[in-house]
């Protein structure tokens, strides 16, 4: 068993399927799909069809209903269309994979597989690839039944008694021992990276967070003139990145972390807990937001909820709107949505400081610099109030 799992699902043709539930509405269905068509392309997918249907709940056995898998089936099968994949929007079961499996023939993804398997592609150091090794395996243990379906037990050798372990117990174990070993480095890992982060001193420590794709490795290149990977792409950035930034005075650390996504994988979540440590040790968090998207709000509620999950919501928040540059004024039910109205709406409802920018065009940058440097030089008050700082 390879110890990196990747797919190659290269420019291939994919369908989309997402479901409407009571919960979840068609607008915001629409929207989940537009998620995953982006996460579909940042895999190097090529999404081509969508499929909506209306139900109370998700079949058990095949997640959509008979008639609408019999148009997704016609579809996969006419040879036109070549379609290589067919993803579903929400975590499928083992027994729903497998059943999908015999009736579309072809490869059967989720939501949590496609972001394991961009997370496999984008890992670098041996700490995120472990990360992501773990997770895959984890997400692997329940679902090896669809695997070796087609396998009989094994027989014992001459001279031995039962029937021998089967292909699936074999694997079985093989993906235990494999998780254990895992989790065995990964602490090693963060025993190292516990005492990293000991050794940076008595400096102010900032952490960049927020939804991904809305901007963070673009503000830590442009403070920190550093060249950190930053693309227009989800989860461009999977391992956390830590600069030293100086503004007038005043050094802190400012570290660049991976993004969060709406219905992120459990076992992504705790697989990344480590990574997440340098969030829980900072000072400051500098909340990232995309303001040009369009439910730019709901992605905040996804930040402040994870962030909440892990412990850090007590901590102060600077409130960063990127993206002021491609921003378009649009209507809604309450009337015209312009940055104006935004930025006074925000401004007065918001306890915490926040700012409206533009990275990649440099709109409003002092006056961010001024505001870091302002946050960093009182948590270097507080920390020692007898320093010798020239605020």
């Amino acid at each position: 068993m390879k110890d990196f799992i990747t797919q190659e699902i290269k420019n291939e043709n994919a369908v989309l399927v997402g479901l409407i539930t009571p919960e979840q509405s068609e607008e915001k269905v629409n929207e989940y799909l537009d998620e995953l068509d982006f996460l579909a392309e940042t895999a190097g997918l090529n999404p081509v069809k969508r499929y909506m249907q209306r139900m109370d709940t998700p079949n058990t056995s095949t997640f959509v209903g008979k008639g609408k898998l019999q148009e997704i089936e016609e579809y996969v099968r006419d040879e036109d269309n070549e379609i290589g994949v067919v993803i579903f929007d929400d975590e499928l079961s083992p027994s729903q994979l497998r059943n999908l499996d015999k009736s579309l023939d072809c490869r059967i993804l989720d939501r949590t597989n496609l972001i394991l398997d961009i997370f496999a592609q984008r890992a670098k150091t041996a700490y995120a690839k472990t990360q992501v090794e773990l997770a895959q395996y984890q997400y692997l243990l329940p679902r090896l039944t669809r695997m070796w379906t087609h396998l009989e037990r094994q027989r014992g050798g001459i001279g031995m008694r039962g029937p021998g372990e089967s292909q699936l117990e074999t694997d079985r174990r093989i993906i235990l021992d494999k998780i254990a070993l895992l989790k065995e480095k990964l602490q090693k890992i963060d025993r190292q990276m516990m005492s990293q982060r000991g050794n940076r001193g008595s400096l102010t420590r900032m952490a960049l967070v927020g939804y991904t794709n809305v901007g963070k490795s673009t503000i830590l290149n442009l403070l920190a003139k550093t060249e950190v990977f930053a693309e227009n792409k989800l989860f461009a950035t999977l391992d956390t990145t830590v600069r030293k930034v100086v503004v007038d005075n005043i050094p802190f650390l400012l570290s660049d972390t991976v993004g969060f996504i709406r219905k992120l994988p459990t076992q992504l979540v705790e697989s990344f807990k480590s990574t997440l440590d340098e969030v829980r040790e900072s000072d400051v968090l500098v909340h990232v937001v995309d303001v040009s998207h369009p439910n730019f709000e709901e992605m905040m509620h996804v930040v402040q909820n994870t962030l909440r999950d892990i412990g850090c919501a007590d901590k102060p928040v600077y409130l960063v709107f990127n993206k002021i540059d491609v921003f378009k004024e649009r209507r809604t039910p309450d009337g015209e949505f312009s940055l104006d109205s935004l930025k006074k709406t925000w401004i007065s409802k918001l306890h915490d400081p926040c700012i409206f920018i533009s990275a990649k065009e440099k709109i409003n940058i002092d006056k961010f610099r001024r505001d870091l440097y302002g946050m960093a030089a009182e948590v270097q008050d507080g920390r020692y109030p007898f320093g010798t700082f020239l605020w």
